[in-house]
């Protein structure tokens, strides 16, 4: 991790959070696969489209680790602090989670902030999944066993996505939360312990969230902050990966206790020595491969899926 650190020194490239959001955006998929895992070949991909609440259609990626009918299914949410990012970024990540798990993974290109902000994102996310629960077996998919996850604001879009579903009787076996973000301010410890020189920056969260939210009442709505969400109680189990030096880290501990609290099976993963990112970093980080293979685990357990696909 220290190495990686020191080659981002050393390639001196513009912080994403001092570009404008296209070229971030240009940016960030430009480096998206330079550290990671080699993509892992599939017996089908397959770009589909869902639709949004307001006509809107939504890209998005199946990948499925067999050919066979009726694989269960998680829909997920890529990271970039709802601003950047893209199923093209993620690409690697969801083959690799198909193929581990043994379960067919939907990809989604929600709508980005500043084009569009708040709660465009958390809106798109939840039409793509209760369209998936309500079309997924003209996929080919047993939406009887469905799980929803993400990273980053990602990992945010799906702990909203768990409670809108708990609320709507929607039956989840799994939310995968890859550090997620779950508060309003961005106050606590970690966020000052490891705000600058570990991936991701204070200025950066700053920048996202500037160009996400429309005013300060967005912030104290538990679909941008979970933990101001008023009951978790009954919400599907969660897989909870997070890492140690990340400014995220706290308020992913957070979450996990809440969760705990109310009741909901928890499992927590702190992957030491490891920063914001890490996931997608595979190729020089061990940790990455554990993450993934834990990831894979937690997913066979909850939807019965008993071994990987090979």
């Amino acid at each position: 991790m220290r190495d990686v650190l020191r080659r981002m020194v050393r390639a001196n490239r513009p912080h994403l959070h001092s570009l404008p959001p296209a070229q971030a955006r240009a940016a960030y998929e430009a480096g998206a696969g330079v550290l990671e895992i080699a993509a892992q070949e599939l017996p089908r991909v397959e770009d589909i489209a869902i639709p949004a609440r307001d006509g809107h259609t939504l890209p998005a990626r199946l990948y499925a680790p067999r050919l066979e009918r009726a694989l269960p299914v998680l829909l997920y949410l890529h990271g970039g602090g709802f601003t950047i990012g893209s199923v093209a970024t993620h690409d690697v990540l969801c083959r690799q989670i198909a193929h581990l798990a043994g379960c067919a993974v939907v990809s989604l290109d929600y709508r980005l902030a500043p084009e569009h902000q708040f709660p465009t994102a958390i809106h798109d996310a939840w039409d793509a999944l209760q369209w998936l629960a309500q079309q997924g077996a003209t996929l080919g998919l047993d939406t009887t066993r469905m799980a929803v996850g993400g990273d980053s604001a990602g990992g945010t879009l799906a702990a909203a996505c768990a409670l809108l579903a708990r609320d709507a009787g929607l039956a989840l076996q799994l939310q995968l939360l890859i550090y997620p973000g779950t508060c309003a301010h961005q106050d606590t410890d970690s966020h000052f312990r490891y705000a600058h020189g570990l991936v991701l920056e204070r200025e950066g969260i700053q920048w996202f969230f500037n160009h996400y939210v429309r005013n300060a009442s967005d912030r104290e709505d538990w679909r941008f902050a979970p933990l101001l969400a008023p009951d978790v109680e009954g919400v599907a189990p969660a897989f909870v990966c997070l890492a140690e030096l990340d400014p995220l880290v706290d308020e992913g501990v957070q979450y996990a206790d809440m969760l705990r609290m109310a009741g909901v099976p928890v499992e927590l993963e702190i992957y030491k020595g490891v920063t914001h990112e890490f996931i997608k970093m595979g190729r020089v980080i061990p940790e990455a491969r554990q993450a993934h293979a834990d990831i894979a685990a937690a997913l066979r357990a909850a939807l019965g899926t008993t071994t990987a696909a090979v």
